[in-house]
């Protein structure tokens, strides 16, 4: 979508929020989103998919009221019916004085969201990209025995947002992203990995890298075997760190801690970490998958500090649980299309990387188990409680580098121990482009119970 048609979608939605009348406030969010899919198999395209979703969100605030009502009709009259859905969902909703809508602010931009020449990518350049992934892959050789999936994906997404209250914004991401799950073997036993990279344009894509990662990854479990029983530390590869990110999320959402429902609910200024742990969401860092201007509310995001230097800072909010306690919005309002009311959650979630590359790290861990798949994270992990106990399987770690591989495990622990007893973050932050905004990175841990399931 070009600059004129941003200006378009723009004007479109300022025509809506114009017809507020009396003490009526009228929000309007637009979303124009074009994802395109290639699935290759067996040096075939398995399925190629392109899909457009276009549609406008209307918000109505009067009373201390608020309705909420969407259309993919972007017609005069299928905005005018939207808009009067919304005032009649209004007048049947229940008054809260936390309800508002947000003011202006200044949400500058960033440009460096919107790659140059996206949209002119032909779909065969992305079939490409698709096929020498597999290709990759399943020429790695060795033990790796083939190949479950090879995906390519890119999104074009416009957001725009007016309102009576003073917001007029636009802004256009480029996404894309390569995934392979390689699948490897050793006397009748499979293992599988996966390996991916993610960039602003798909000619930024290294398909050969993530065929590599995918395969290395699955190759080095093979043979893996049940551990004994025992107490020691752990270290977290990234992509396990960003699992586990996702359940300490929800205990640092300010509508969970407003219900009752954090671990951290009522310890703002308290130590909650080691030194080590400084957790930041941040909605503007450019290599998040969830890097925006604004917010689903319009509001500016930023820079969140959470967690600085183990003392719990405090929470995310939207305008919603920020006019609940008299706080600011952290710009933290998110939107899963146009056909949702905003909620709440992170954008680019992580913890501070550190100094130490892989091999310092495991140098320092000593004898530990390095986690390399967590399995039953959201039903062996509880946000209100803390409590972890999940399937694992990894590699030991000895004399600073990866031993024999581990499968059918479990660790044990909890959120506050591993915040506790977290002695080291890795260097490198790798972002899950599928992640839900989860950033992970190595993590040595101490006090977590490794045991043979």
């Amino acid at each position: 979508m070009s600059a004129e048609d941003r200006e378009e979608l723009l004007a479109l939605l300022e025509r809506v929020a114009g017809q507020a009348t009396g003490e009526e406030s009228i929000e309007a969010y637009g979303l124009d989103s074009t994802e395109t899919t290639v699935r290759a198999f067996g040096g075939e395209v398995e399925s190629l998919s392109s899909a457009r979703s276009r549609g406008v969100a209307i918000r109505v605030l009067r009373d201390a009221r608020i309705g909420f009502a969407y259309t993919a009709d972007l017609s005069e009259e299928g905005l005018r019916l939207a808009l009067s859905d919304a005032r009649e969902n209004r007048a049947a909703a229940s008054p809260d004085d936390a309800n508002c809508l947000p003011g202006a602010g200044d949400a500058g931009d960033l440009p460096e969201l919107d790659a140059p020449g996206f949209a002119a990518v032909p779909p065969a350049r992305k079939v490409e990209l698709a096929l020498a992934l597999e290709a990759a892959a399943r020429g790695a050789g060795g033990e790796v025995k083939g190949v479950d999936s090879a995906v390519y994906a890119d999104a074009i997404t416009t957001a725009a947002i007016v309102s009576t209250s003073g917001i007029r914004a636009a802004y256009r991401r480029t996404d894309a992203y390569v995934f392979t799950e390689v699948l490897a073997e050793r006397d009748g036993a499979a293992t599988a990995a996966y390996g991916l990279d993610a960039a602003r344009h798909p000619d930024g894509l290294d398909v050969e890298a993530a065929a590599a990662e995918g395969a290395r990854r699955a190759t080095r479990l093979l043979g893996a075997r049940k551990p004994d029983s025992r107490k020691l530390p752990i270290v977290l590869d990234p992509f396990a760190t960003a699992s586990l990110l996702g359940v300490l999320a929800g205990a640092l959402s300010a509508e969970a801690a407003q219900k009752g429902r954090s671990m951290f609910a009522g310890r703002v200024g308290e130590r909650v970490g080691s030194e080590r742990v400084t957790l930041v969401d941040d909605g503007r860092l450019l290599d998040g998958p969830a890097a925006a201007p604004w917010d689903g509310e319009g509001v500016p995001t930023g820079r969140t500090p959470l967690i600085e230097r183990g003392e719990l800072r405090g929470f995310l909010h939207n305008t919603y649980t920020a006019a609940r306690e008299g706080a600011r919005s952290t710009g933290n309002a998110s939107r899963s299309g146009f056909m949702s009311p905003p909620g709440l959650a992170p954008t680019n979630l992580f913890l501070e990387p550190g100094e130490l590359d892989e091999a310092a790290l495991l140098a320092e861990a000593g004898e530990a188990f390095y986690v390399q798949q967590i399995m039953g994270v959201h039903s062996g992990a509880n946000a209100i409680s803390g409590d972890i106990s999940v399937g694992a399987a990894g590699l030991m770690v000895r004399g600073g580098a990866l031993a024999e591989p581990v499968r059918e495990a479990t660790i044990g622990g909890s959120i506050p121990a591993l915040l506790e007893g977290l002695r080291e973050v890795g260097s490198e932050l790798r972002f899950l482009p599928f992640g839900g905004g989860m950033g992970g990175a190595l993590l040595l841990v101490d006090g977590f119970t490794l045991a043979g399931s």
